[in-house]
């Protein structure tokens, strides 16, 4: 291996050397202290006074924004499909501008502003500039290989715009050649296309992995070429002022509207959930819009919360003409059908599952639940449930029957993925959260196949494993605490009114038939996206839908939501009387094929205040109980525990 020093290079010979690559960004051109987020703000405001000279009229911080996210989703949709490839730029823009409701002739513009805060950014590594020059010299050719997002012409006009032509032979982009640095592919499609053998290449580069450790295991010889700490710093503490900056703007933008009046339900759906909802489908489609770039995938819609996730979000799209070819279904199942899956496979996340479930019952009811009947079953199985001797207990004459009709829904289950996922190589299923139970219990059961999810929100409530945490994206909030200085968080302290809004008023799938044409079927009914109404009795979806029709453009939904999102923690934390009817939850089912169901505000018949205050904690919605049951006191307890979550969140964050 070659791990000569850069002034090493500048007078001696590469014995054995035939090409050499170099990375291009901090390695050939080197940035100034001024992280991507300024860089790209300063490219915003320019392309907002451009919009502005063609009398279309959005904020800086709103293209600043659909910015970030069409660019946070796509590389989080290609890290979690496995992260080969990389994220075009190009297609960064489109999503953009295809959110705003802005032309696409703009691309180009938009794309050259971005040049040109790149050239005021930059400056050419003069030193390393003459090393390649010396060895181009004596036959040895030069080529430029980078992980960016930029295609290769305008990779290639930046190099030129520093060092003139001349320099480099070739360049590789990643965003073209679709793979990358740091997993070896960029770096075999150089070998390939010109035509050297991996120990007669020399690779210069900052990055330690994608630059250094990657090609040493492909047999190339590499040399580390870090860049500075007190740059490195300087970009963070630049990164660091630009966004604190956005910070503020963000909240003057956000407390500077004004919530009309609402009356009922449906109005608050409308005023409220709606924009909430419809940013959470802009998430949606960029995510799956850079999904479907990676290959063969299908986004699945989960039964129940999925189907009304469903049916916003194709609305949306038709009205704000997003396109989007994926293959797209709902998909039977539930936490008991997966669980069913990772079952047959003696997966120890089932265990985990069903020991959290059914901490209160007998071996009996969970046989009941995952078999799908009633048993008769005695003696051992009337015990308490224990987790750890459950496969053991299925092992037996008595357990047989149980595990036959265990494995027949599953094979019901198998065969109704394959009719509505086909060979989809990627299955995305979308859900509303949060800890991603049927996730980890599906990719449990089926490792043959490859399951992600997207969900409102992914929290660890449950305190059990997270491995499966790196294929489930919460796409609007990841935290596992409320964070009063987040506002998006609220819906952690009431997150049954996020179920309650997408679910239709249909059962839990728990047993899985099949029709005399094969179809699979269930007990929860029509299924199927057109044949079932998830607004039907559900005022606030209606209302969420209603908002959707009225919309023109990602960046009135942007606008919206930052104030809807400020009355709707009001409501949850301190809720008023309509707050109370509009979000009012009543009894919700356990499911995982029981029948019980759950109180969120459960009447307190304790007989003094302190045995009142103390009944508050088993509340689902305390907020919403200190309200109801304490009046009076309501201000000052309703204060008092919004401190506690302050506190709680900063202990957290320090720890």
């Amino acid at each position: 291996m070659l791990r000569q020093s850069l002034a090493h290079l500048l007078h001696g010979p590469l014995d054995g050397i035939d090409l050499i690559s170099t990375d291009v960004f901090d390695t050939l051109l080197l940035r100034r202290p001024r992280s991507q987020r300024s860089r790209v703000m300063q490219a915003e405001q320019r392309f907002a006074r451009l919009l502005r000279d063609e009398g279309i009229l959005i904020s800086s911080e709103h293209l600043f924004r659909t910015r970030q996210l069409a660019e946070r989703f796509a590389y989080r949709a290609l890290n979690v499909g496995g992260g080969a490839g990389e994220v075009r730029l190009v297609d960064i823009i489109q999503r953009q501008l295809g959110m705003l409701g802005l032309p696409e002739r703009l691309l180009e513009q938009r794309i050259a502003l971005e040049m040109a805060i790149e050239k005021v950014s930059l400056s050419a590594n003069e030193k390393l500039a003459r090393v390649l020059r010396l060895h181009r010299q004596s036959g040895i050719r030069v080529v430029a290989v980078s992980d960016t997002a930029l295609p290769t012409p305008q990779l290639t006009d930046l190099i030129n715009y520093f060092h003139g032509p001349g320099l480099i032979d070739n360049v590789y982009s990643s965003a073209d050649v679709g793979e990358s640095k740091r997993f070896g592919g960029l770096f075999s499609r150089v070998l390939d296309q010109e035509g050297v053998t991996p120990s007669r290449l020399l690779h210069l580069g900052d990055d330690y992995l994608a630059d250094c450790a990657v090609p040493r295991t492909m047999g190339i010889n590499a040399l580390h070429l870090p860049k500075g700490r007190l740059k490195r710093l300087a970009a963070r503490v630049d990164g660091a002022r630009a966004e604190a900056m956005r910070g503020v703007r963000k909240g003057i933008m956000r407390t500077s509207g004004r919530m009309p009046d609402l009356d009922d339900r449906a109005a608050f759906g409308r005023e409220v959930f709606g924009p909430i909802v419809a940013q959470f489908c802009l998430y949606i489609w960029l995510y799956a819009r850079e999904a479907e770039t990676r290959g063969n995938a299908a986004l699945l819609f989960c039964a129940r919360g999925g189907i009304g996730i469903r049916e916003a979000f194709e609305k949306l799209i038709v009205k704000l003409d997003l396109p989007l070819e994926i293959r797209r279904e709902n998909i039977l199942i539930s936490r008991l059908v997966a669980a069913r899956a990772a079952f047959m496979k003696q997966s120890p996340a089932v265990l985990d599952e069903l020991g959290r479930e059914f901490e209160k019952n007998t071996f009996a009811d969970v046989a009941n639940a995952l078999g799908g009947r009633t048993y008769d079953l005695a003696g051992p199985w009337q015990l308490p449930f224990d987790p750890g001797h459950f496969f053991a207990m299925i092992d037996t004459p008595e357990g047989y029957g149980v595990l036959d009709d265990i494995a027949r829904q599953n094979e019901l289950f198998e065969r109704h993925l394959d009719q509505i996922a086909g060979d989809a190589s990627r299955i995305i299923l979308c859900d509303t959260g949060l800890y991603g139970s049927t996730q980890r219990l599906v990719a449990a059961g089926m490792p043959e196949r490859t399951f992600e999810t997207i969900q409102f929100a992914r929290c660890n409530y449950k305190g059990l494993s997270e491995d499966h945490f790196p294929q489930v994206t919460g796409l609007v909030v990841e935290e596992n605490l409320y964070n009063p200085l987040r506002v998006e968080t609220v819906i952690l302290r009431y997150w049954q009114i996020i179920e309650s809004l997408f679910e239709p008023a249909i059962p839990s799938v728990r047993h899985l038939s099949e029709s005399d044409d094969g179809t699979v079927y269930s007990n929860a009914g029509k299924f199927a996206y057109g044949e079932l109404d998830p607004a039907d009795g559900n005022l606030l979806l209606a209302g969420v839908l209603k908002y959707i029709d009225r919309i023109g453009s990602g960046a009135e939904i942007m606008s919206d939501a930052d104030l809807a999102w400020l009355r709707l923690k009001r409501a949850i934390t301190n809720p008023r009387a309509f707050d109370m009817m509009a979000l009012g939850v009543g009894a919700r089912s356990v499911d995982f094929g029981r029948p019980e169901s759950v109180y969120v505000l459960k009447q307190s018949t304790a007989p003094d205040l302190a045995k009142r205050l103390t009944a508050v904690k088993s509340q689902l919605w305390r907020e919403g109980a200190i309200a109801r049951d304490f009046p009076l006191l309501k201000g000052a307890l309703l204060t008092a525990l919004e401190m506690v979550h302050i506190v709680r969140g900063v202990s957290a964050r320090l720890k």
